[in-house]
């Protein structure tokens, strides 16, 4: 394979350009839109490429040896979620089968490279590619162009689907939902690869109401308890193969939630009937309120999970009133003031009306927050320039902006089924910092989590500002969902997901919630991972006794030190720690990983930063 100069010279911003607008126009179902490719053999044009925050030329990666035949290979442009981790070029192959991703993971095996599964990028941590890294001899093979078929089997008992490692989320429900089908807690971004959302146990903001049986075939805890079957490459003691194993195999359980360290191509999962329900939007409740103590009378964070179970609040800062998204199971289209919460589901007038919910057809219904006005836009950049003390009036105006876009376009009551109320990230949402992780505890101790959490935070934000310093520029979000219980996966089962950050604790059989509390913030805020690493510290303590327990969210940020994930004594101890506590000795962090070393020996499935975290 010999390099092209005859082919068309592409400018290193041209490059980086192509690979950042392709990422920002969205996704669609079944994958998002590739950034530009430059195909091997015609990667000499890569040469005029300067690195990130360069001027200087960057020589082109060295072209793969012997690269299978077959297989799509070419140069791409990376970065996750945040744009954190941007890297100018990397080798991305798109394997069209299985036996694809076999041949290429022997290849990989047999010529000393890395393969790491690649699905949506709608992430934070370095769990694909680390930041600075390099990047020669890893081959990043992309599951959503072809790994991507859907098939339901509606008629199994329970009902199941069957998903190449590359299909959407979205693309799953959209096709359980013609079936009658669907799942109880989704996450809110339907773009994620169902590789991708396992490999961190994705999640969504459900639990329960009161008194609410779970259906069968649903559950309340994370996606990887829905698993029924999987397929994975693995060494079979002389080369990587093909294997599938069933939920009642001791072996699958670390794979489960397995953070990349295995690859995964297609999996089957449990679904239940699918559901109507209705979402509703309040911007009238003081955070005081909402956020009160345990037993407080009014409409609190309590009393609507008490009363619905699903609920979500989005509290922008330096703003007194946060917005809060309560779900609710509603077979028919509410009207007037009709509606399962009662008087805590009184939105008030709208423009002299009654309540009603509005009728969707589709997800993502809340355009305001996918398209920023240029005022918006133009806070962002003060911040990235150098004025972070804009927070003060970045997060009134993310605020006003939500009031008066949920009133313009009709959506503070919508109804619909359950996927299109719940999907509300696009790949044109804003893209944030995020550091936090969950709380496992008591569903009765939701109120103090809550409450002493927001104390803190409001706390802390008010000090820095009191000292001239806005490390903090994004929302909290706080979500609760349910843990993965055994019950409620309807085939036989060998276990929970090893390290699911939704596992239950056998020494504490009443926790049986996670609470999620998350802080957002604008990339490269002066101060930002230092608050992240007072947070997270503070979490660690204080979400540490009978009570409760702090687990990280994988997906998000975690281990914060100079940079996210840098702490050296989180990274190699203490989130070991965190899965050996209160579970079985045979079922634990070092059993998972054992695990993944004798699946992947050759660590053909890692990297430098998951070489630390599970040696």
């Amino acid at each position: 394979m010999t390099l092209n100069d005859e082919q068309p010279r592409l400018s290193r911003r041209g490059f980086l350009a192509a690979g950042a607008g392709a990422l920002a126009a969205g996704a669609v179902v079944g994958g998002w839109t590739p950034a530009f490719a430059v195909p091997a053999g015609s990667s000499g044009s890569l040469g005029s490429l300067g690195s990130l925050g360069s001027s200087g030329p960057v020589a082109p990666l060295p072209t793969p040896p012997n690269f299978p035949p077959g297989i799509a290979l070419f140069q791409q442009a990376y970065q996750n979620w945040s744009k954190e981790i941007m890297l100018d070029a990397t080798w991305v192959c798109s394997p069209k089968s299985a036996d694809d991703v076999v041949t290429l993971v022997n290849w990989a095996h047999e010529n000393g490279y890395k393969v790491r599964p690649r699905g949506a990028m709608h992430g934070w941590t370095p769990l694909t590619v680390v930041k600075g890294s390099n990047v020669e001899k890893v081959i990043l093979a992309d599951t959503m162009t072809h790994l991507n078929d859907v098939t339901v089997h509606p008629d199994g008992s329970p009902a199941t689907v069957t998903a190449g490692a590359g299909a959407s989320i979205e693309a799953i429900v959209t096709e359980l939902q013609e079936h009658g089908l669907g799942w109880a807690n989704l996450p809110a971004p339907g773009v994620l690869s169902i590789g991708g959302a396992l490999a961190v146990n994705a999640h969504g903001a459900a639990l329960p109401a009161e008194g609410e049986e779970t259906l069968p075939g649903h559950t309340f805890g994370s996606l990887s308890n829905l698993v029924t079957e999987l397929t994975a490459v693995v060494w079979d003691g002389s080369k990587y193969a093909l294997k599938t194993y069933r939920r009642n195999d001791p072996k699958i359980t670390p794979m489960l939630t397995n953070l990349g360290r295995c690859f995964l191509t297609s999996v089957t999962m449990q679904a239940g009937p699918n559901v109507r329900q209705r979402c509703q939007s309040f911007t009238d409740i003081t955070w005081q309120e909402l956020f009160a103590p345990k037993g407080t009378s009014g409409r609190t964070f309590e009393s609507f999970v008490a009363a619905s179970g699903r609920a979500e609040a989005i509290w922008y800062p330096f703003t007194e009133k946060p917005w809060m998204k309560v779900w609710s199971n509603s077979p028919t289209k509410p009207d007037g003031a009709s509606g399962s919460l009662g008087s805590l589901g009184s939105l008030g007038s709208l423009a002299g009306k009654p309540p009603q919910s509005r009728e969707v057809t589709g997800p993502y219904n809340y355009v305001f927050s996918d398209n920023l006005p240029e005022p918006l836009t133009d806070m962002i950049g003060a911040i990235n320039a150098g004025n972070p003390s804009i927070a003060a009036q970045f997060g009134p105006a993310m605020y006003e902006i939500t009031k008066l876009g949920l009133a313009a376009t009709n959506s503070s009551d919508i109804w619909g089924w359950s996927k299109d109320v719940q999907f509300y990230i696009k790949a044109t949402t804003l893209r944030l910092t995020e550091g936090g992780g969950a709380v496992v505890t008591s569903r009765a101790n939701i109120a103090t989590v809550i409450h002493d959490f927001t104390q803190w935070f409001n706390e802390r934000i008010e000090f820095y500002r009191a000292k001239g310093q806005y490390p903090l520029n994004g929302p909290v979000e706080i979500r609760c969902c349910g843990l993965d219980r055994p019950e409620d996966v309807k085939v036989d089962s060998a276990g929970p997901p090893t390290i699911s950050a939704t596992r239950e604790r056998p020494d504490h059989p009443d926790w049986d919630v996670a609470i999620w509390l998350n802080v957002l913030g604008v990339p490269g805020t002066p101060g930002m991972f230092e608050f992240y690493q007072e947070m997270e510290q503070w979490m660690r303590s204080h979400y540490n006794n009978n009570a409760a327990t702090f687990r990280p969210e994988w997906s998000k940020g975690w281990a914060f030190g100079p940079d996210p994930y840098t702490d050296e004594d989180i990274v190699k101890n203490k989130m070991r720690a965190t899965y050996m506590d209160g579970v079985p000795a045979d079922e634990n962090w070092d059993t998972a990983r054992a695990r993944y070393n004798e699946i992947d020996p050759h660590r053909v499935f890692s990297n430098d930063f998951m070489d630390q975290l599970l040696p």
